[in-house]
């Protein structure tokens, strides 16, 4: 601190070299530059402090331009989970116990400095699983979190949960609560952390990357918290069979909307469909197109 510095100075000084966040800094640095001395002898230190702050603006600039940019580029697909919570909740661990992406882990916090992307196949169905960085990081991306689908709210502790839901503002995505490194408790407290959690109606799964207890759990909540329908078809001719990768459907979907997902005006060629599942009434039941399907439904279309 300077000489003759005056107490807000002193005060906005503090919270810089406490910051962080380089928002934190700039918004300190601002606060500096209002209340710094104006005598002769900081004539010095008033150029560095306008060199600084001027320096850290513009690379904040260029940073969420670049955020921006790669944000936009990550293509939504059909089913969508993102994972959010605070530093060393273990999201990245998550991440990679989920799918087939391989993110940087370590013990020190804001490790995840941009999105990470992955894939979680599961029952034929593929789901896009985002990992962001920590809420508190300046690269926390609140577009793709207000656009998802699926939040998966991983926490360490139950106390975390009021902190990432107040720094939300998705009220239509499904939320699941993932209390993650449950191997570091014994079964009397997380029988504890359950029904706390049961307690206050939240959607939630107890887990461990390294133990990998509740993975099979997470994966399915997840599943179904899309409330989608999967359909299956099969060639003609290959009756004991089917494609082993569903369909994704909507519910309430017909077999018009099923054939026009095959191919786009696909409907049109098709004569009538052979249906076996739990929409029809006996296997290869002859339907039309305006017939609905329901999950797991196999069906064959016969075009003319």
């Amino acid at each position: 601190m300077p000489i003759n510095a005056n107490f807000e100075y002193a005060n906005a000084e503090g919270r810089y070299h406490s910051a962080q966040t380089d928002e934190e800094r700039l918004k300190a640095l601002e606060e500096m530059i209002k209340t710094m001395p104006t005598h002769k002898g900081a004539e010095n230190l008033r150029k560095n402090i306008r060199t600084r702050y001027k320096k850290l603006k513009n690379d904040l600039s260029k940073s969420k331009k670049a955020r921006r940019g790669k944000s936009k580029g990550i293509k939504k697909a059909e089913m969508q989970a993102v994972l959010i919570g605070l530093t060393n909740s273990g999201k990245s661990s998550v991440l990679k116990a989920l799918t087939n992406a391989h993110p940087k882990i370590a013990s020190y916090g804001f490790t995840t400095t941009e999105p990470e992307i992955g894939t979680l196949s599961y029952q034929g169905c593929d789901i896009q699983i985002i990992d962001l960085p920590p809420i508190a990081s300046e690269n926390f991306d609140r577009g793709i979190v207000n656009n998802a689908d699926t939040l998966l709210i991983i926490i360490k502790k139950i106390d975390e949960i009021k902190t990432v839901l107040e720094s939300i503002n998705n009220q239509k995505a499904n939320k699941i609560i993932v209390f993650n490194k449950i191997d570091l408790y014994d079964e009397n407290t997380k029988r504890k952390i359950s029904e706390t959690l049961k307690s206050k109606r939240y959607n939630y799964v107890l887990i461990s990357c390294f133990t990998e207890e509740g993975l099979w759990e997470l994966k399915e909540k997840i599943l179904s918290s899309f409330g989608m329908i999967k359909i299956y078809t099969r060639h003609p001719g290959k009756r004991e069979k089917h494609q082993e990768k569903p369909m994704v459907m909507h519910p309430e979907s017909t077999l018009k909307d099923v054939a026009e997902k095959i191919l786009h005006d696909y409907s049109k060629k098709v004569k009538y469909a052979k249906i076996t599942g739990p929409s029809c009434k006996f296997p290869n039941q002859k339907v039309g197109l305006k017939h609905i399907v329901k999950d797991k439904d196999i069906v064959e279309f016969v075009t003319e």
